[in-house]
This record gives C-alpha cells, sequence and structure tokens, in this order.
C-alpha cells in the first residue's frame, strides 16, 4: 500500500505533465492494485482527490482513457464511490465516449458508467442534475451498430428507473427512438434484431412507471405514443403483445385515463389478446393482460360498463390455470368488478370458482393467492348479501378460510372476514353452525375482544358477530362457557364511541340471554 501511496502521487504529476509512458506505468499499477483489493484501494483513490483529473484524460484525444474508464468501473463497483465519481465531473466525458470506434473504450465505457449508476438512488438523483438523458438519447439517435446501441441500453435501464430521469428521456425523445426500432425490428428473425425489440419495448414500459412521463406521453389519450402503443395488443408478436398490455397497465393508474380507456374499447382489445393465451398460452401476457384489466375495473363508473363487456367470463377462463402470478391477478380482476350485487350474486353461486377459492386459500406457498383468495370469498358475501352464495360457500367449505382469515395480521381483511360471518349469521346461521364450531369463531372472536393491540372496528365487528350467534344453541352456549361478560363489559368505557356503544348492546343481550 506504499507503493500505491507512492503510484497516486506521482500519478497526480504525470496527470498534469501529460507523460504519457510514466501515465500508462501509474494507471497499470492502480489496476493491479485494484484487483487485489479493490475496496481498500478506492478509498485511497478517493482520500488523494485524483478522481477529479479523471476528467481531464477522458478526452477523445487521450491516449489511455480506456484504462481510465476501467479503472472508474473498478472503483464504482463500491457504493461509496459512485456518488464521488458524479461529483468529479466523470459522467459527461464518459458519455462522449460512447462515440468512441474503438471496442475497448466502448467496453469499458459502458462498465464505468453501468457500475456508477447500478442499484444506486443516491447516484441515480445526482445524475439526474447533469445533461446526461439528452447527451444519452443524442447519441442513441446516431447509433447504427448493435453493440453499440445494447451498450447504450445498458445504461439506460437502470438510469431510467428514477422518476426524474425517466422525465428527462421522454423530453429528450427516447420514446420515438424506440418506437421507431420496434417497427424496425418487429417482423426480423434476427438473434440481434429479436434482442433489440425486447430491450426496446422493456425500456418503453420502465419509462411509462413515472407519474409524470405517462401522463406526458397518453395525452388525454389522443397522444401519437398511446396509439402506437395500443398497436401492439392485436400484434403476433409474443414481445409486443406483452409490452402492449404492460404499457396500458401503466396508463391505467388514475382514474381519468382507466375511464377515457374503458370508453374507447380498449377493453375488448385486452380481452381477444386473452382468448388467444388461453390454451398453452404464453404466461407473462395472461399476466400482463389481467393486470391491465384489474387497474381498469378499479374505476367506479367502469365496473358496470366492464361486466356487460363480458370480462367475467373472460377472466374465468383462466381458472384452471397452474400459475400462481396470473391466479393472483384473476383473483384481484373478479374482486374489482364485483361491487355491485348482481355480479356478486352471479359469482357466488359459480361452484366451480367457489372450489378453485377454497382450494387457493390453502396456497400456503403463495401468500398474495391465499391472500387474494380469502378476499375474494368475502366479497362474494359481503356484495350479494345472498343466502344462495352463503350455502355454496359452505357446501365447498370455504367458512373455515373465513374465520381463519379474521386473524389475519392485517386489519383490512380481518375487517372483511368479520363483516362477511356476520352476514353467514345473520342470513344462514343453521346451515353455518357446524363448520363455524369446527372453526372455533367463538374462541377467535373472544381473543379479538380481549386483545389491547385488536382496532376499534375490529373489536365492533366482532361484537356485532357474537350477537348474531346468539340464534345458534350450541354457539351461545360456547359463548356463555368463555364468561364474554367480563370482556365486553370492560369495552363501555372505550375511547371509540362506536365501540363503547355496541359494548353496552352486546352486554345488555348477552344478560337477557344468559
Amino acid at each position: 500500500m506504499d507503493s500505491l501511496s507512492d503510484t497516486l502521487k506521482k500519478l497526480k504529476i504525470t496527470a498534469v505533465d501529460r507523460t504519457e509512458d510514466s501515465l500508462e506505468g501509474c494507471l497499470d499499477c492502480l489496476l493491479q492494485a485494484l484487483a487485489q483489493n479493490n475496496t481498500e484501494t478506492s478509498e485511497k483513490i478517493q482520500a488523494s482527490g485524483i478522481l477529479q483529473l479523471f476528467a481531464s484524460l477522458l478526452t477523445p484525444q487521450s491516449s489511455c482513457k480506456a484504462k481510465v474508464a476501467n479503472i472508474i468501473a473498478e472503483v464504482a463497483k463500491n457504493e461509496f464511490m459512485r456518488i464521488p465519481c458524479v461529483d468529479a465531473g466523470l459522467i459527461s466525458p464518459l458519455v462522449q465516449l460512447l462515440n468512441s470506434k474503438d471496442q475497448e473504450v466502448l467496453l469499458q465505457t459502458g462498465r464505468a458508467l453501468g457500475n456508477i449508476c447500478y442499484d444506486s438512488q443516491s447516484s441515480k438523483e445526482q445524475f439526474a442534475s447533469t445533461n446526461i438523458a439528452e447527451e444519452l438519447v443524442k447519441l442513441f439517435k446516431k447509433q447504427i451498430e448493435h453493440d453499440k446501441r445494447e451498450m447504450i441500453f445498458e445504461v439506460l435501464a437502470p438510469l431510467a428507473e428514477n422518476d426524474a430521469i425517466k422525465l428527462q428521456l421522454v423530453e429528450a425523445g427516447l420514446v420515438e427512438c424506440l418506437l421507431e426500432i420496434v417497427q424496425q425490428k418487429v417482423d426480423s428473425d434476427k438473434e440481434d434484431d429479436i434482442t433489440e425489440l425486447k430491450t426496446g419495448s422493456d425500456l418503453m414500459v420502465l419509462l411509462l412507471l413515472g407519474d409524470e412521463s405517462m401522463q406526458k406521453l397518453f395525452e388525454g389519450g389522443k397522444g401519437s405514443v398511446f396509439q402506437r402503443v395500443l398497436s401492439w395488443i392485436p400484434s403476433n408478436n409474443h414481445q409486443l403483445q406483452l409490452a402492449g398490455a404492460l404499457a396500458i397497465a401503466n396508463f391505467a393508474r388514475n382514474d381519468g385515463n382507466c375511464i377515457h380507456m374503458v370508453d374507447n374499447g380498449i377493453v375488448e382489445k385486452l380481452m381477444d389478446l386473452l382468448d388467444r393465451h388461453v390454451e398453452d398460452g404464453n404466461v407473462t401476457v395472461q399476466h400482463a393482460a389481467l393486470s391491465a384489466l384489474r387497474n381498469l375495473a378499479i374505476p367506479v363508473i367502469n365496473k358496470a360498463k366492464m361486466l356487460s363487456a363480458g370480462v367475467t367470463e373472460a377472466v374465468l377462463k383462466f381458472l384452471k390455470s397452474e400459475m400462481p402470478p396470473v391466479q393472483f391477478k384473476l383473483l384481484g380482476t373478479l374482486r374489482m368488478l364485483i361491487d355491485a350485487q348482481e355480479a356478486a350474486e352471479q359469482l357466488g353461486k359459480n361452484v366451480k370458482l367457489v372450489e378453485r377459492l377454497v382450494e387457493w386459500c390453502e396456497a400456503k406457498d403463495h401468500a398474495g393467492v391465499m391472500g387474494e383468495s380469502n378476499r375474494l370469498l368475502s366479497a362474494l358475501i359481503r356484495h350479494s348479501k345472498s343466502k344462495d352464495v352463503i350455502k355454496t360457500i359452505v357446501q365447498s367449505g370455504g367458512i373455515k378460510h373465513l374465520v381463519t382469515m379474521a386473524t389475519s395480521e392485517h386489519v383490512i381483511m380481518q375487517n372483511e372476514a368479520l363483516v362477511a360471518l356476520a352476514l353467514i349469521a345473520a342470513l344462514e346461521l343453521g346451515t353455518a353452525e357446524k363448520d363455524l364450531e369446527s372453526a372455533k369463531l367463538v374462541q377467535i372472536l373472544h381473543r379479538l375482544l380481549a386483545d389491547e393491540r385488536s382496532a376499534p372496528e375490529i373489536k365492533y365487528n366482532s361484537m356485532v358477530l357474537i350477537c348474531a350467534l346468539m340464534g345458534s344453541e350450541s354457539l351461545h352456549k360456547e359463548v356463555q362457557d368463555l364468561a364474554f361478560l367480563d370482556v365486553v363489559s370492560k369495552l363501555r368505557s372505550h375511547e371509540n364511541k362506536s365501540v363503547a356503544q355496541q359494548a353496552s348492546l352486546t352486554e345488555q343481550r348477552l344478560t337477557v340471554e344468559s
């Protein structure tokens, strides 16, 4: 390390004097030191202040630019070195080197830029204050060779994860370049062209993840970019179908966009796409199209329109899917659509659906699928308020899952379960009685009421449910045996007025029925 200190001192002098042979020797020593102990060498380089001198060694005329870019790529493997590289003004000269015809210079420059912006939100924010977006897009427009374009893509992709840079890239005209690439490569079967089509369309979708960049490209649904993306959905190219569906899912991130898209026939396009992928379909396309439909179904005004367009029927074709990502989006889409009583009743009486939901409620390896299945079961009861739906769910073995859901760590899921169980107790207590007993509902309710951590709405709905269970002789006996009066009477002084009032009513009911 003493020799490293000497090298750094010497490099400071030779970098100014431009003594080529000495300079090359110093840079070789640095690369050797980095190979032996990257972290410690990087710390010494930072402490020496040499980074600031590197910018002057990255000019197109410099004979050692490839080695300097290599050193920067090596030090930028350390997260603590990424912001210092930006602060040292290395970005702009590195970007300019992407114009080089020299393959080694291109390789090392691409590595340096890629490593500086890799997985580091702090350094990406620093990038946003430079003109890198504009420089990269200008450079990209000039490139014809596949390798050079790929190199720029590798720098663009991590940068485009930052929302400010997304907008800068859109404003610099990157989207138009990407659309052109898609158009040029879509019918080609050359490997390089297929790679470029995927990289370009993936980057396009990434740009739409930023709220500002997405809205700028949507342009009230009239934008040429939005229209071009729409044309990808009926394409015969799976990559474009996927990118088109993902783009629609990204555009569908606010109510205004969703309403406009549903009114302009997007739903039918997505259903046609799903139809093409029912038998042995492409799982990623299925997942993306279902994601788009789920997002479009969020605004209340869209639900009835989507139901009448036949979305539930289109989605139910994927009930047989064994792929958890598809199952998850299918469940989410159905849950978004069934706010209307009629739709909830129709789906809740669908025995195949309910049996599949009960099966997925046990998918312990896939928490998302398990959670969505439980929530959909509960929603079918809450929105339909139908005896027939409750009977279907009881016959399919769904009651135990709703009881388990009442113990979820998520308050919203607990609450949904308790409201559904209260409706079951009010409408079909006789049918569900045995299942409620074997699932130990009464003991769970006692625990929820006794637990100080239970949210006020959980305590309130637990007491409502206790009152509803009193109509069953066996459940009534369980309530008496567990001394609920002690727990409930304490809640009469609860700080939440609704809880306190319900505690008084429940106490009266328990006293009268005892």
